[in-house]
């Protein structure tokens, strides 16, 4: 796809244009007068911050393989998905940076690898231990962060962008926050029961985002006073949530949309290895999962999720059909939205990248075709 164009509807404004391309990179982008079909839309890719796996192929897991990474990476892009972020979970931390190292030397070996994995997100080991908010993370391995730590994974991954998930209640967090985002790492706030005082404290420091709302709670909460409420009022954290109607209820999907101002929510899939793939027995890290007919994520002998098994383009749709909206006004909270909130360029513009989707959509937001193009085609 080095040199091309391509005429359908955009997404955001409905207008027929025409998206010309060499070399990769956008060189055109107007409106034609051309006759195009109605139901043929062109969009930017979509963006994960939050991959924990796909395809089958479990991150968490040790001696992974380049081609384990490319099956997991081609796999996400069948579903619209052409950029997101490994994402590692708590572990012993020699285990975890050891696996983040191996990971991203199999990234840098090549092109497409480079330009799919987007950067790191590193989701504990300083969460909380409490049950509920720890989900399925394993308390074992929890701890509180140093200074010391922070700079490790920032030397780890050089200047790839990363993002970091803590709890703000734990002790240090404050401080590593700071230190976080004087190195240019992402905060976000996640697996915690902070009191609203953390969470200021927090936002202070420089955490910037929250992540999978609704997740990692307990099922019954104070309904005067819970993390939910907490994360609420504080208007200037980026939220993410996931749009599976499994994780979160339509209901509250619908009431985090109408709280929260436009552009403050990302969607994102949280994928384990199971995404993407049929069901059965799958694995994040030590975790055996079952996987039904029904898409849900359980550990056997628990009720909670761990992970989800959503294809982030079914994620679109169904973000849809919950808000009762059209697709069209979903899409930007899953491609847009999280490029920006992690500092990357997004949409489309004169010199980007002409990675895109060609969709075709029956007036009843019912996708009948999907193709995903990328520069290295």
């Amino acid at each position: 796809m080095s040199d091309g164009e391509v005429y359908a509807r955009h997404y955001a404004t409905g207008q027929p244009i025409c998206l010309r391309w060499r070399e990769g990179r956008i060189t055109h982008l107007e409106r034609t007068s051309a006759e195009l079909r109605p139901d043929l839309w062109v969009a930017p890719p979509l963006f994960d911050l939050q991959i924990n796996g796909y395809g089958g192929v479990d991150f968490q897991r040790d001696g992974l393989t380049v081609n384990d990474l490319l099956l997991a990476t081609r796999e996400l892009r069948r579903a619209a998905c052409t950029r997101f972020l490994v994402t590692l979970i708590t572990d012993e931390w020699s285990k975890l940076t050891a696996r983040l190292r191996d990971l991203r030397k199999l990234r840098l070996e090549l092109p497409e690898l480079r330009a799919a994995i987007a950067g790191w997100h590193i989701e504990g080991p300083f969460l909380s231990p409490e049950l509920g908010y720890r989900g399925a993370h394993n308390p074992r391995w929890m701890f509180d962060p140093s200074a010391d730590h922070i700079r490790e994974l920032r030397k780890i991954v050089d200047g790839d962008p990363l993002l970091l998930t803590v709890a703000p209640e734990r002790s240090g967090v404050i401080e590593a926050i700071a230190s976080a985002v004087s190195l240019g790492i992402k905060v976000s706030l996640g697996h915690t029961n902070a009191s609203a005082e953390s969470l200021r404290q927090a936002v202070q420091a420089g955490a910037t985002g929250f992540t999978h709302l609704g997740n990692a709670c307990p099922q019954q909460l104070d309904r005067h006073d819970n993390i939910l409420w907490r994360a609420f009022d504080r208007p200037e954290l980026t939220v993410g949530v996931i749009p599976d109607q499994i994780h979160v209820s339509p209901s509250l999907f619908r009431l985090i949309h109408r709280t929260l101002k436009r552009g403050s929510i990302y969607l994102t899939t949280d994928a384990m290895s199971a995404a993407g793939a049929p069901p059965g027995r799958y694995s994040i890290g030590s975790l055996e999962l079952d996987v039904g007919e029904d898409r849900i994520v359980r550990q056997p002998g628990h009720t909670n999720f761990a992970g989800s098994a959503l294809r982030p383009i079914d994620g679109v749709f169904r973000a849809a059909q919950m808000l009762h909206r059209p697709w069209q006004e979903v899409w930007d909270s899953f491609s847009v939205c999280p490029a920006q909130f992690i500092g990357l360029p997004s949409g489309f513009e004169i010199g980007g990248i002409a990675d895109h989707c060609l969709l075709k959509v029956a007036d009843d937001n019912q996708l009948q075709e999907l193709q995903v193009r990328t520069g290295l085609d």
